[in-house]
């Protein structure tokens, strides 16, 4: 596991660092990940927010430019004008809630939307676990339809190959192995695996319905004789909805021992989407996740 994430970080700090709108980062938590980041050659900041609350973070800014707005939600708006203008290839979120910064990167006539939804993905580093897991949406989809649970595998099917993992396992969560009428989830879960089939996605490969424990433990799949490719292997977890993946990832978190980095795919450019609560380290490796992939879609 330490060698996968050592080998990830080793790759994204090679070739030049992506230039980053790092919106608000006006408390230390949030500037020193940033600046964290640069350090380790992953981003180029363009620091956008309050010029006076940036400077009494207490960091200091180095040679780093600084983008003076009044507040974070002109900071948000800025740092989506400067993908737009293409000084800036990703996007960091400082200290301002996701829905004010999410507002101004889907807004209708300015932002930088595509046809894909915007999904957030976690990749756990959990010691309980022999390699990454990623779990996704936990921070952006409230309640998805299948059309969105569509994208959602696929923006996670793209990071997992972009962080190096070759034809990832994705689990579709739900409470049973068994597709029920009367539990949605498993409905969905079953159409996206035929999805799947059809090449409506690409580049994994997909099982589920599937609980929990079946998904990454080879004892439970052995001790219920299911057979399957994904089951007790799987590299993505694919949750029903935003309260059942948030629930997940933060039980791993605080009761795990796991580190959780978070990105968001599905704009124009990545999105470097933590909690307001995360460390620099959290900041730091989620840059390299955003690095990554940056140089994926550039080939």
């Amino acid at each position: 596991m330490a060698d996968f994430f050592e080998e990830m970080t080793d790759r994204a700090a090679h070739g030049d660092p992506v230039p980053t709108a790092v919106v608000h980062p006006v408390d230390r938590r949030s500037l020193g990940g940033a600046l964290a980041a640069a350090e380790a050659g992953f981003i180029a900041p363009i620091l956008v927010g309050p010029r006076t609350k940036i400077e009494a973070a207490g960091i200091g800014t180095g040679a780093h430019r600084i983008v003076d707005v009044p507040h974070s939600h002109a900071a948000a708006a800025r740092a989506v004008k400067l993908v737009h203008e293409g000084a800036a290839g990703a996007l960091m979120k400082g200290a301002l809630h996701t829905d004010e910064m999410l507002a101004e990167v889907i807004a209708r006539d300015t932002g930088i939307r595509t046809e894909r939804r915007i999904s957030h993905i976690f990749v756990m580093r959990t010691p309980a676990y022999a390699k990454p897991l990623l779990i996704t949406d936990a921070a952006i989809n409230v309640m998805p339809d299948l059309l969105a649970k569509r994208d959602i595998v696929q923006n996670a099917i793209d990071l997992a190959l972009a962080l190096g993992i070759e034809t990832p396992k994705v689990a579709i969560l739900s409470a049973t192995e068994e597709v029920n009428p009367r539990l949605s989830s498993t409905i969905d879960a079953a159409a996206l695996c035929k999805m799947a089939d059809r090449g409506q996605i690409e580049g994994g490969l997909l099982d589920g319905p599937l609980a929990f424990d079946i998904a990454v433990s080879p004892d439970a799949v052995e001790a219920k004789k299911l057979k399957s490719e994904v089951a007790g292997a799987a590299d993505i977890l694919v949750v029903p909805d935003l309260v059942a993946g948030n629930m997940l990832a933060k039980q791993l978190d605080y009761l795990g021992g796991a580190d959780a980095f978070g990105i968001a795919l599905g704009a124009q450019v990545p999105i470097i989407l933590t909690s307001r609560a995360d460390g620099v380290e959290e900041r730091k490796i989620s840059a390299a996740l955003a690095k990554l992939v940056a140089e994926r879609a550039s080939l």
